[in-house]
């Protein structure tokens, strides 16, 4: 079965709120069995004008990954992560 991932552009309005996220979403990543493969504000941007804080996200499926998403932990976090940033996130199968 194919991977799951997480995609995310994050552009943060209010670092302290936003730490309280990450405080939250950790934990939930964690016991979600999902793996963090690249965080941060630093990717070449080569093309296009979107800024922000980039998160690649593994889990052993798509599946697992919306089971995340949706999950009661994950979306008490969104609620924080909604009140200091503007998001941009998909969810996509890995390829065979």
């Amino acid at each position: 079965m194919p991977k799951g991932y997480l995609v995310a552009n994050i552009r943060v309005n209010d670092a302290e709120k936003f730490q309280a996220f990450s405080g939250m979403a950790a934990p939930a990543i964690k016991k979600y069995d999902g793996k963090v493969l690249a965080r941060g504000p630093s990717a070449d941007r080569h093309e296009g004008e979107l800024s922000g804080t980039v998160m690649m996200i593994e889990f052993e499926s798509k599946q697992a990954a919306e089971k995340f998403y949706f999950s009661a932990e994950y979306q008490a976090a969104k609620a924080v992560r909604d009140t200091c940033s503007d998001t941009d996130l998909m969810i996509i199968e890995g390829a065979d």
